[in-house]
């Protein structure tokens, strides 16, 4: 069934209106109809199965009872992603959102080989905003992932995760099992580093661990920055038991 976000404030009692760019996506690509049932989704985890009254310049929904969105995970995970070249990004995003990742913070890294200003990557985050969003639907999550606005890592908030876990090439002792093995129980908000294709620089790795930052190693291969961020989201959920 077709899935849709909508704002709390489009949603009356049983009732709800889509506006926007969904609009035209239910009459002209999806020729839905007068009667046709689909999934609408408040952006906060909850979701109701709702048919649809009328079409016009919105679209006009009945709703059934409300139901807790069961695609979340009972912790946040932010990606923390060196800017890498060109047209990966959107990649990065669209696999981590369907993987469950909570919000994707590009960052301006050492080693990044695209340069852009942070005027300029605004240009380009509503694209990635709606990437997210796509992937979202497909994959039935309950929240609409956040994409922010790029930052250095020396801008970065990081008392704000109970976890911050640096993926180091040059690590070799520590392993993500073993960083969370050490815990004393699981981290409600947990943030992850990659580094774009050059990976971190030494005087980034030294930031992030004076930070808080638990260095560690995936193993023996060394992976692609668009793979790294995705693989460690399943080792994630599957060490912590989802």
């Amino acid at each position: 069934m077709n899935r849709f976000f909508v704002e709390q404030t489009q949603i009356d009692g049983h009732n709800a209106v889509i506006t926007g760019e969904d609009v035209a996506h239910i009459t002209r690509v999806l020729r839905m109809a007068i009667g046709d049932t689909l999934i609408l989704c408040d952006g906060a985890c909850t979701e109701y199965e709702g048919r649809i009254l009328s079409i016009g310049e919105s679209v006009q929904v009945t709703l059934g009872e409300a139901q807790k969105c069961l695609a979340e995970l009972p912790y946040q995970i932010t990606l923390l992603q060196g800017l890498p070249k060109a047209g990966k990004m959107e990649t990065i995003i669209q696999k981590c959102v369907e993987l469950g990742v909570y919000a994707v913070q590009p960052v301006t890294a050492v080693r990044s080989v695209v340069r852009v200003s942070i005027k300029d990557f605004e240009k380009k985050r509503a694209r990635y905003g709606k990437v997210a969003a796509e992937a979202a639907k497909q994959s039935r999550r309950g929240i609409l992932p956040a994409v922010y606005s790029l930052k250095s890592f020396e801008k970065l908030d990081y008392t704000v995760y109970d976890l911050l876990l640096v993926l180091d090439e040059e690590e070799e002792a520590c392993t993500l099992k073993d960083a969370l093995q050490a815990l004393p129980k699981r981290p409600a908000r947990i943030a992850m580093v990659i580094g774009p294709e050059g990976g971190l620089a030494r005087e980034e790795v030294a930031c992030l661990r004076a930070a808080g930052g638990r260095t560690v190693t995936l193993g023996k291969r060394i992976l692609r920055t668009e793979t790294a961020g995705m693989a460690t989201l399943a080792m994630l959920q599957y060490a912590l038991g989802e």
